[in-house]
């Protein structure tokens, strides 16, 4: 006879099991940025064609897709000063890189007053 503890733990961990691939199916994201400091994102979803048309969805002023996501971060950077301006946007496995990556970038693209407009992260990002 099977004792009440096992069958406590066999159903805990297939309910473990259950959660951890519903997180891991959602774990898309993208990243749109337009013109003057427009931008959208979209996190946690399961296709990454879904997080692309809703981050273009959020995004007013010519807007494309500049991130896909896959279980990491996204971030924009623009001229704080002039939002039409100098801009950049990086992904990256953790926050702080991508961050650091987009207002890099937004300095190299002339930028003088650079800062982080938007940024997201996916999943387990």
């Amino acid at each position: 006879m099977v004792s009440l503890g096992w069958i406590f733990a066999r159903a805990w961990i297939a309910s473990s099991l259950m959660l951890g691939g519903i997180a891991a199916a959602q774990a898309a994201g993208a990243l749109a940025v337009g013109a003057c400091g427009a931008y959208g994102f979209a996190y946690d979803f399961g296709q990454e064609q879904a997080a692309r048309s809703a981050a273009l969805g959020k995004c007013s002023g010519g807007c494309k897709v500049v991130a896909a996501m896959k279980r990491n971060c996204a971030a924009f950077a623009i001229d704080g000063r002039n939002a039409c301006g100098a801009y950049g946007f990086a992904a990256a496995s953790r926050l702080g890189s991508a961050q650091n990556t987009a207002l890099r970038q937004c300095y190299h693209n002339g930028g003088q007053h650079c800062m982080i407009r938007a940024f997201v992260c996916d999943a387990k990002g």
